[in-house]
């Protein structure tokens, strides 16, 4: 990670340690106290300020604006109407997820606002820096020991309960030492933040890259040998498609490949191992013994959200009906065909419904653009060739992520229990400015799922928790 700067290198021990007495803090600065959560903080359980901003906490960041949660989500607020039980949190208060502390959902508010009446709220006893405590308990160290004191009858109901959190015993730097650990996390954070969205950016710039070039290349706007238009066109007489080579055939799906759904398979019959692969709307499900096609087709999704979706399957394996299956007629390239399918979008095509479907009479008499068969054979090759490619360009960046973000883990733990001495370092850190995050970021909320997952953990947290909320 030498590239983000010489910040993190100039980084050695502390001159003196001692044992904190705490197996998973170890060794910890010699004029660090360590003290148990009851010593530095108080459960606050108060109330009665309905008209406050909602806040959420989650795993990725900790506190947020529940508003800024919502705004990038088909979700719905799901708290209360009445709001007159759920806890006052003020600004520099811990807030955390009992269901989830575990996990990271944790963290010091930047806002005042309340939370939901199951949600704990510890607020502080003694003078500090409520960040220095926001990277504490997010670490990693600290998420293994608040699940050693969490308990519930299954792992999705563990719960770290205020009595058992108070047992629990952190790392007290100096308030100068905190705001100087501080200081140098959030200047590492920014830097790591700015290098993963330059690396997204990139991984977007070769994703739509790819999509270009295919869509070029299987509806003919460029010759792949050439890299340049055909030398001579025609109008194809279909509106989406314009006009294409002048010795390509326009004609229709059912005409080049034969259309059916798959067959109905129930999820006692899929095995995590098995002889033939079972294939729904995104690929492999499982496995089973049985088998309802054998050769190399399209698979076509058809239900949800992944009607127009494209795999490739062949030999022998069992298609679900999630998935249409599409078998070339005659000698056709099926990487030409698939790839042709995909850029057509046929998800548009599919009935809007609660749950959206992909039936085959809507799309079997689409017009395509038909490339004599060698010249299929070409542009599947230079396709598979080309998406190789890019392919692996996007996973070296995706693992450059991952290891960002892995050294950001790791960099947070051993500053906040001081296996790092960042003060001279912090001392000197020139002043930045603060860069706006956006909750869209991948680096913050990794897709809608984690925005989906954080508002069923509030619903989840409520109904959990009947006894608190009607206290």
């Amino acid at each position: 990670m030498s590239d983000l700067g010489v910040e993190e290198l100039m980084l050695k021990p502390y001159p003196a340690y001692k044992d904190s007495g705490v197996e998973w803090l170890g060794q910890v600065p010699e004029h660090w106290e360590v003290l148990p959560n009851r010593a530095l903080f108080v459960e606050s359980k108060e109330c009665g300020y309905p008209d406050e901003p909602m806040l959420s906490v989650t795993i990725t960041q900790g506190v947020i604006r529940q508003t800024a949660l919502l705004s990038d989500s088909s979700k719905k607020d799901s708290s209360r109407e009445d709001k007159s039980a759920y806890k006052l949190v003020h600004t520099g208060d811990i807030a955390y997820n009992k269901m989830r502390a575990w996990q990271g959902a944790i963290g010091a508010s930047d806002f005042q606002g309340i939370v939901s009446p199951a949600y704990i709220v510890q607020r502080s006893r003694r003078a500090g820096c409520p960040r220095y405590y926001h990277y504490f308990f997010r670490a990693a160290a600290f998420a293994k020991e608040a699940e050693r004191w969490s308990y519930g009858i299954a792992s999705d109901m563990w719960s770290l309960r205020p009595e058992h959190f108070k047992l629990i015993k952190s790392c007290v730097p100096p308030i100068q030492e905190q705001k100087a650990i501080v200081r140098y996390l959030d200047y590492m954070d920014r830097r790591i933040r700015r290098y993963i969205r330059a690396k997204q950016k990139l991984i977007k710039l070769l994703e739509e890259q790819k999509q270009v070039i295919i869509h070029e290349a299987v509806t003919g706007q460029i010759d792949v040998r050439t890299g340049k238009p055909y030398p001579a066109y025609k109008d194809s007489g279909v509106e989406w498609l314009g006009q294409v080579p002048e010795h390509w055939m326009v004609r229709r799906i059912k005409d080049v490949a034969r259309l059916k759904s798959g067959d109905g398979i129930t999820s006692a019959d899929i095995e995590p191992v098995g002889a033939y692969a079972v294939y729904g709307g995104n690929g492999v499900r499982g496995f089973t013994s049985q088998y309802t096609h054998d050769g190399d087709f399209v698979l076509i999704g058809r239900q949800g959200a992944l009607c127009g979706n494209i795999n490739y399957a062949s030999g022998r394996f069992w298609a679900s009906e999630h998935a249409v299956v599409a078998h070339p007629r005659g000698e056709f390239n099926l990487v030409w065909f698939g790839e042709l399918l995909r850029t057509m979008n046929l998800n548009q095509y599919s009935i809007a419904a609660a749950q959206p479907g992909l039936a085959v009479e809507r799309i079997q008499d689409l017009s395509l653009p038909v490339p004599p068969v060698e010249e299929q054979t070409r542009i599947g090759r230079y396709l598979d060739i080309f998406a190789s490619e890019t392919n692996e360009a996007v996973q070296c960046a995706r693992r450059g992520i991952d290891l960002l973000r892995e050294y950001r883990t790791r960099l947070i733990a051993d500053v906040v229990t001081g296996k790092l001495d960042v003060r001279e370092v912090a001392a000197n850190l020139r002043d930045e400015a603060q860069e706006p995050e956006s909750l869209t970021d991948e680096d913050l909320l990794a897709d809608e799922d984690e925005v989906e997952k954080a508002v069923a953990e509030e619903a989840v947290a409520e109904e959990a928790c009947p006894e608190e909320l009607d206290a």
